[in-house]
């Protein structure tokens, strides 16, 4: 079952392993830095192009975001284009 609380650690624990102020990955997403502040300390969420924005930016699966997993490496790979 999804967990604001955990999906917020989660991103909250990414932006900090990066190096990253909340307003850093505000500025990434489109939003204001209080946005993020909210999804950190599980009160809000963010739609799903925003979710697949962390996980490209963070090279994470939404899995993991999702609370679906530990395991924060993605399953599968975009092929890149030649």
């Amino acid at each position: 079952m999804f967990s604001k609380i955990l999906f917020g650690q989660r991103i909250s624990e990414q932006r900090k392993r990066h190096d990253e102020t909340q307003a850093v990955l505000a500025e990434l997403l489109g939003v204001k830095s209080n946005h993020i502040s909210g999804i950190e300390g599980g009160k809000r969420t963010t739609s799903a192009e925003r979710i697949a924005l962390i996980c490209e930016h963070y090279k994470i699966s939404a899995d993991y975001l999702l609370g679906l997993t530990d395991d924060p490496e993605p399953k599968y790979k975009a092929e890149t284009e030649d």
